[in-house]
């Protein structure tokens, strides 16, 4: 009688322990996937710098808002600089669902020609112009294939800024592009006009912009003076030219299935959330550029601001662009004078 009680106790003990670790195996499962009581993680990925704008409006209102408004069924990870790949490879990874989300700049344009059209030369006149366009049909008619040709769903516009000319040497007139290396991003579009401005151009990507200014292999590259100082480039510069040749905005995108996995509610809350991220960045990027020049100033930098018979020389040098591109696309002409005229 002994044995049998001893021998069912022991039984009872085993089962209870096998049951129990059973238990804890599932809810580890459980809270791994991201499905079931366990928050889904979007993983946010770009190339700027921790300080420059694009993250500060990640942290301060897209994490928080997505975070507070999902009540912890969603949760927001930024990869600032490149973490997760420079620009071409985190894109791909929200192709494909590696990563969730994503702001990268135009370099879908390689595949998708209307994604090139804001970044023409000498296109805007300013940020007002810029934000008139984008956030309207207009913005929607560029972005229209992104999802059936790459998978990814666009969420918002944002702005990297208008572009200027950082070099190790004073640019005051068209003649002293000649010869002038210049780093360009590997776009099309970008490499012509370098070269149509007489410059020798060097497709880079953004994370190896310092150490190729650093070492010499280049003497200028093409970005906002927000990006310059966020990164450090004005340590191995000594003059930006003004020249607002282009304006660079980026674009918040997501993953198409990750997007059909959320709920309506999900849906909307990340959406509202790009949006007003989004829009308070470019506000950032607006307020920011005064105090960027004055920062790039006390730091040795010296500015150039380029005379109206400058900019008309810069401007007449990139037409061909124009040309190649009216003769290229029936739309082209079309929605460059419909954004033309969006111009206050």
């Amino acid at each position: 009688m002994k044995r049998r009680a001893i021998l069912f106790l022991f039984f009872t003990v085993l089962l209870l322990l096998l049951s129990g670790c059973g238990s804890s195996e599932t809810t580890k499962s459980t809270a791994g996937n991201g499905r079931s009581g366990g928050a889904k993680v979007i993983k946010v990925a770009n190339y700027f710098a921790e300080n420059h704008p694009q993250n500060v409006a990640l942290r301060e209102k897209f994490k928080k808002i997505v975070e507070e408004k999902s009540r912890g069924s969603l949760k927001v990870e930024i990869y600032p600089n490149s973490a997760l790949g420079a620009e071409q490879e985190f894109y791909n990874g929200v192709r494909n669902g590696t990563i969730e989300m994503g702001i990268p700049g135009l370099i879908m344009q390689n595949d998708i020609a209307k994604m090139g059209v804001p970044e023409w030369p000498f296109l805007f006149k300013d940020f007002e112009h810029v934000k008139n366009v984008l956030n309207g049909p207009i913005g929607e008619e560029i972005t229209a294939e992104l999802e059936t040709k790459h998978g990814v769903v666009p969420l918002a516009w944002s702005a990297n800024g208008f572009r200027m000319f950082s070099s190790n040497r004073t640019i005051d007139s068209i003649k002293d592009f000649k010869g002038l290396r210049l780093r360009m991003p590997n776009i099309p579009n970008y490499i012509t006009i370098g070269k149509l401005l007489g410059a020798n151009v060097t497709p880079l990507p953004i994370s190896e912009v310092f150490t190729a200014l650093e070492q010499k292999v280049v003497d200028g590259q093409d970005n906002p003076i927000a990006t310059l100082r966020a990164s450090g480039w004005y340590e191995v510069q000594t003059d930006v030219l003004e020249s607002k040749h282009m304006f660079s905005p980026n674009v918040y995108v997501v993953n198409k299935k990750f997007w059909d996995s959320l709920t309506d509610e999900q849906r909307k809350i990340i959406q509202e959330a790009a949006k007003e991220a989004a829009d308070y960045e470019f506000e950032l990027m607006e307020k920011s550029y005064e105090e960027d020049k004055k920062f790039l100033q006390e730091h040795g930098i010296k500015f150039t601001t380029p005379d109206d018979k400058f900019v008309k020389q810069m401007e007449e040098a990139v037409q061909p662009l124009y040309d190649e591109l009216f003769k290229k696309y029936d739309w082209a002409e079309d929605l460059y004078k419909r954004i033309k005229a969006e111009a206050k």
